[in-house]
């Protein structure tokens, strides 16, 4: 087949290609930034990145900006793209609002589980119990989302699912997750989840799971917030641009 220069294709083409590069560079930035080899303040040398690409340094521009808009770069004076920084004071007003969508969905979900996905959702909340047990946080906090997730997503509203899954993603990311700082909490949600399903079980109205979904994520964000060792820790993590919150 006879080599096309960029130029001689048909501009469809050209443009199915500019977008493909531009997913390409988004997808791989995003994932450093997500799995931490690029933490708070890193900076995002467009060149550079276009080289270890082998693509131009628009679609590179393109996805930072991209990345810029959701919230996972900042562009700072005389340093230019950065992974953005932990803002403290934001993470209340997420938990805050977070609150509210998750019991939201969780309500409108209720109606939609069966008998058999009740039934799954137990078998992953004694899989969350296992894992305290055994002491695997991470396994711990997996099992914790798909929990949730579980539920959201037969809640019939997929903005409302893409939303929580980026605000959970925005939590997650900031660093390592230690349980260890509230571990009366974490076997309190497992019965919490119990309470929850009990309730689904029994057909409660949406108002009273929304109500009991909204104080199980604020009982957990109180205490994050009032345990010593996480106050302190999390000082020094923000000094050093790192975080320790996630959802439970």
């Amino acid at each position: 087949m006879p080599y096309v220069r960029e130029e001689e294709m048909p501009m469809s083409v050209r443009q199915a290609n500019k977008r493909n590069k531009q997913e390409q560079a988004y997808s791989i930035i995003r994932e450093r930034i997500f799995n931490g080899t690029y933490v708070p303040g890193y900076r995002l040398v467009i060149d550079g990145l276009a080289r270890e690409l082998g693509v131009s340094p628009v679609p590179i521009r393109e996805a930072i900006r991209r990345l810029e808009a959701e919230g996972w770069v900042e562009y700072r004076a005389n340093a230019g793209a950065q992974v953005a920084a932990v803002d403290a004071s934001k993470y209340g007003e997420e938990m805050t609002v977070l609150a509210l969508l998750e019991a939201y969905a969780t309500a409108l979900a209720s109606t939609h589980l069966n008998t058999e996905g009740v039934k799954h959702l137990r078998e992953v909340n004694a899989s969350m119990h296992h894992a305290l047990q055994s002491a695997d946080i991470p396994m711990f906090s997996r099992l914790n989302r798909e929990f949730h997730f579980y539920i959201y997503d037969r809640c019939q509203n997929s903005y409302l699912v893409e939303l929580l899954r980026e605000t959970w993603d925005r939590l997650e990311v900031r660093g390592h997750t230690d349980f260890s700082y509230i571990p009366q909490r974490s076997w309190v949600s497992i019965e919490e989840h119990t309470q929850l399903l009990d309730m689904i079980e029994r057909h409660a109205s949406q108002n009273e799971i929304e109500q009991m979904l909204r104080h199980h994520k604020l009982r957990t964000y109180e205490a994050y917030r009032s345990s010593p060792r996480y106050t302190s820790r999390s000082t020094t993590l923000l000094e050093a641009g790192e975080n320790v919150w996630d959802t439970v």
